[in-house]
């Protein structure tokens, strides 16, 4: 049976093809190019597009993880710059011109790029929509023709409904969006610095965070103690046992091809430099 470290592994080995979104300077120029000036203006835009013109309200709770006065300060601003179809029209466009220049005119239209892309769908299908909002939501984006845009879409699918799979797991457990951030900074998968200005977070609030951690006895003078240690693998344990049904669809022969497909696609990426050591998503690295 399908088990939950492939949900985990698939995610590290995916996760860098479809943060070009985030990462690429393609994707960032499409933006611009769209009307939305600044990297914050299309972050939220784009990524938010799938759910059509919503407000902060809405983008905090989904989001999670960012402050909301962070959050209130583009959205729902954005929506005057741009319709969320036209920021869905220039995510893809990105993506195109970013995979272009990393793997060159033969790899978007190859048979590997193309049996990606079948395998990737078929788990992409499998998607829940009771409780998983963005990942829900990006299953009704319309998919390109292309094997390589339909590749990035499929994996942008999983990786939201992974992420709000997450936020149930975070949420059952009290642990809101900035102390997540600490938790994860503690456990080595980011930086303090990082996470507060990607996420919006600011000293009074991470060290608020760390005091309540600090009470519930996760966290003492900085570090995880055991039972910190023990609720972080919890969290992240659950995080893939909720991110595993969509797998389960694919079965583990799809899992594996897939796997040995999205390997080489990853290495190009991080090779690239177009997946930052240290960023704030915190994937693994599964090689």
């Amino acid at each position: 049976m399908t088990s939950a470290g492939t949900a985990r592994r698939l995610w590290g080995l995916a996760e860098p093809f479809h943060a070009l979104t985030y990462f690429a300077q393609e994707c960032r120029d499409a933006a611009e190019q769209a009307g939305l000036h600044g990297f914050w203006n299309g972050y939220f835009a784009l990524r938010a597009a799938p759910l059509g013109a919503v407000g902060p309200e809405v983008v905090t709770a989904v989001f999670y993880n960012f402050a909301p006065d962070f959050v209130a300060r583009r959205v729902p601003s954005v929506w005057a710059d741009i319709s969320p179809d036209a920021a869905l029209d220039a995510r893809i466009s990105g993506i195109d011109a970013a995979v272009r220049r990393l793997f060159g005119e033969d790899w978007p239209a190859s048979a590997e790029a193309s049996e990606a892309a079948d395998l990737a769908a078929i788990a992409a299908v499998g998607v829940e929509l009771p409780g998983r909002p963005l990942g829900g939501a990006n299953t009704a984006v319309a998919v390109p023709d292309e094997p390589h845009l339909m590749l990035w879409q499929a994996l942008t699918t999983l990786r939201e409904h992974r992420g709000d799979g997450h936020t149930v797991a975070l949420a059952q457990r009290e642990v809101d969006g900035i102390a997540a951030h600490v938790l994860a900074a503690a456990d080595g998968r980011s930086d303090r610095e990082w996470l507060m200005r990607a996420r919006g977070w600011d000293d009074a609030a991470w060290d608020d965070a760390t005091a309540r951690l600090v009470e519930r006895r996760w966290m003492d003078e900085g570090e995880l103690t055991a039972e910190g240690l023990a609720m972080v693998a919890a969290i992240e344990a659950d995080t893939d046992r909720l991110a595993l049904t969509p797998w389960q669809a694919l079965g583990d022969a799809g899992c594996d091809r897939l796997a040995g497909l999205l390997a080489p696609v990853r290495r190009t990426v991080v090779a690239a430099g177009d997946w930052p050591a240290g960023n704030p998503i915190g994937a693994p690295d599964p090689e």
